[in-house]
């Protein structure tokens, strides 16, 4: 009996130490896709579509699409796709209070201020085809998702997701 408790203890053990060593996997997965239309923009120009404006965003030129819009808190992983075909852009994560919430802007920059704006991580520039991933430990709340290559911000390039 006392050689089968310790092959019992060995096991478990073993069992303990392959259990903590695997790779965490996250909660949700949320597929990005960062596009735009390809045209020609003077995007140094504030073109007035971010986050809390009053512009009619179905013109806008670039964007950020999510395939969920709503994920339960926990470990979420962004899967980011840059689907252009000739611009580089990038995905950047921070909360927000309400879905018009004003972003921190820098005017001179034609970007978002990321600090004041407590951006949680990012994807950085995706070259046009090119893909990549952030995870990050959500809680419940409103995240904005947005592109902070200057001028594409305020082109339309951001989404909301809800954490609930």
């Amino acid at each position: 009996m006392p050689h089968f408790m310790l092959i019992a203890k060995k096991l478990v053990i073993t069992f303990f130490i392959l259990l903590f060593s695997l790779p965490a996997f996250a909660d949700a997965t949320v597929k990005v896709q960062l596009w735009d239309s390809g045209t020609d923009m003077d995007l140094s120009k504030n073109l007035g579509m971010g986050l809390g404006s009053s512009s009619d965003m179905s013109k806008a030129m670039m964007g950020i699409k999510v395939d969920h819009a709503r994920i339960a808190p926990g470990k979420v992983s962004f899967d980011v796709t840059n689907t252009s075909n000739g611009m580089v852009h990038e995905m950047l994560v921070a909360p927000i209070k309400t879905r018009d919430t004003k972003m921190p802007f820098i005017e001179a920059e034609n970007r978002v201020d990321e600090e004041k704006a407590g951006h949680l991580g990012e994807v950085s520039e995706l070259e046009p085809g090119k893909s990549g991933t952030l995870t990050l430990n959500l809680k419940p709340g409103l995240y904005v998702l947005y592109c902070n290559v200057p001028g594409h911000f305020m082109a339309g390039m951001w989404a909301i997701v809800e954490v609930k």
